[in-house]
């Protein structure tokens, strides 16, 4: 595995229709930027600002349940987020939960147009080609959250579903099983709205027509390998009865 590539493929041959993707899988800032240094300090690079704690491990261990691929980002959201439009203007922060991001403040056209063609544009035209593989593919992503943001209330759920109005099927579907587990506590569309233009999920998935949906799970509850294993084996028989679910009535 190439530790300097932007993106990691974790069983391109398996043959599964699901291709699971973890956007913000790594806080690895490469050394073109800085020297591999954006000018926070350490403690903040392993915060949710700068990846989604937990969340790779999951992507990893679902995708293994579901015999299908995987593709994980291999560089920090804050060199420049994969989850974002190229247009979106959050797509290099400056500022991010309380903390300021030298590196990133001072970063002109140029400066952006330089991470899109070595990061983010390769990472894409690699999730392009996964997703195309397959006439049936269908995309679940997987990120995670942090339990409170600073000077804001405690965040209750468990896990989270979110999704676009433009297609909503299954995750409504895997919504109404979630809430039949007891010991969890599910949100719609929470701790973020699901319908963000230009996104990883509108880029591949609903510009396409392809099932989606996008999984956020609370990053204290995946914090070590076997709660990130236990997570993906437990998502992949949910995952799979709602995508039936929802293709009955198709």
């Amino acid at each position: 595995m190439n530790d300097d590539a932007p993106f990691h493929i974790l069983g391109a041959e398996r043959p599964g229709r699901w291709l699971i993707t973890c956007d913000h899988a790594s806080n690895r800032v490469p050394e073109f930027i800085n020297g591999g240094d954006l000018g926070i300090a350490p403690e903040d690079m392993n915060r949710h600002i700068a990846w989604d704690p937990g969340a790779a491990g999951v992507a990893v261990a679902l995708a293994e349940a579901l015999d299908s691929p995987c593709i994980l980002s291999n560089f920090s959201r804050l060199v420049i987020d994969p989850n974002r439009g190229a247009d979106d203007p959050t797509l290099v922060m400056k500022f991010y939960d309380g903390t300021v991001i030298p590196a990133n403040r001072h970063a002109d056209s140029a400066e952006v147009e330089r991470r899109m063609a070595a990061l983010y544009r390769p990472y894409h035209a690699a999730y392009a080609r996964l997703a195309a593989e397959r006439r049936d593919r269908v995309i679940c992503a997987v990120h995670s959250f942090t339990p409170q943001l600073r000077g804001r209330p405690k965040r209750p759920w468990h896990i989270g579903v979110l999704h676009s109005h433009l297609d909503s099927r299954l995750s409504l579907a895997l919504l109404d099983l979630l809430r039949r587990e007891a010991d969890l506590v599910s949100g719609d569309n929470e701790p973020y709205d699901g319908h963000l233009p230009g996104d990883a999920i509108d880029q591949h998935a609903l510009r396409q027509g392809r099932h989606n949906t996008l999984i956020e799970l609370r990053n204290d509850l995946i914090a070590d390998d076997a709660a990130q294993r236990a997570w993906g084996r437990r998502l992949a028989p949910l995952l799979s009865a709602a995508l039936a679910d929802c293709e009955k009535t198709e």
